[in-house]
Parts: C-alpha cells; sequence; structure tokens
C-alpha cells in the first residue's frame, strides 16, 4: 500500500456509506493522532487503541450518528495531499474547509493539528485530508 492515509480515509467513507457503527483499521502513529483530532472536533462518538495479532495494533473508531434520522457527523473526507502531488501551506494562507465549517488536517513540524489551531500558532505545514 502506497498511501496509507488515503486507506484510513476509505475505510470511514465505507464503513458510513455501509451505515455500520464500528470500523477497524490498521494503526500508525498518523492515523492515531488524525482520530484524536476528529474525536476533539465532534466527528466520531468514540475511539479506541487496541494491541493485537498485528505488530501495529488496530484502531477501532465508534461513528458518529444523529439518533433521529440516521445522518452520519461525518459528510465528506478528501485526501489533499497525496504521494505523488504534496500540498504544502503557510499560515498566511491557509485553506477554509466549507467557508470555516469544515477542517482540515494538517502535519506540521509540532504534530498533526487542524488549519485552525495551525493558524494560531503562526506555523504551516502539509495538508492531510479535509474533512466536513
Amino acid at each position: 500500500m502506497t498511501d496509507p492515509i488515503a486507506d484510513y480515509l476509505t475505510r470511514l467513507r465505507n464503513a458510513i456509506k455501509a451505515n455500520h457503527r464500528v470500523v477497524e483499521i490498521p494503526a500508525s502513529n498518523l492515523k492515531k493522532e488524525i482520530t484524536k483530532i476528529l474525536f476533539e472536533q465532534g466527528y466520531i462518538l468514540n475511539y479506541k487503541f487496541e494491541e493485537g495479532n498485528t505488530p501495529q495494533g488496530t484502531i477501532k473508531i465508534a461513528l458518529k450518528y444523529d439518533p433521529v434520522d440516521r445522518v452520519n457527523a461525518i459528510k465528506g473526507l478528501k485526501r489533499v495531499s497525496r504521494p505523488g502531488l504534496r500540498q504544502y501551506t503557510g499560515y498566511k494562507d491557509m485553506p477554509r474547509v466549507l467557508n470555516g465549517l469544515g477542517i482540515a488536517i494538517l502535519s506540521t513540524s509540532r504534530g498533526v493539528m487542524t488549519n485552525k489551531a495551525a493558524a494560531d500558532l503562526k506555523i504551516g505545514g502539509e495538508v492531510l485530508c479535509y474533512i466536513y
């Protein structure tokens, strides 16, 4: 697999379309940080890091649905920076997702964070994905 972040987002996207409650994803440190951000921003209900049969372990993510009409909290996931075409941004031209309603996840020199947190710290980095 050449792009583990795209695989992570695709597994989430497929689980949402199939109305699954829980999705299991092979773990890595970058995926764990993205999962923590999704939880802090309220896009997922809960998560759990499990050490198991595989050397890297797995991440179990409980997806968040509206109890009345069963609509997921995540409307869209888009991979921005790919292995063949990296996308970087400075703090002055930080991307806005859906005019501020979504988030962009960046990999910066100070770790993985949202576009709002990176703009507050005045640092730029590689734009990993958009979530709305």
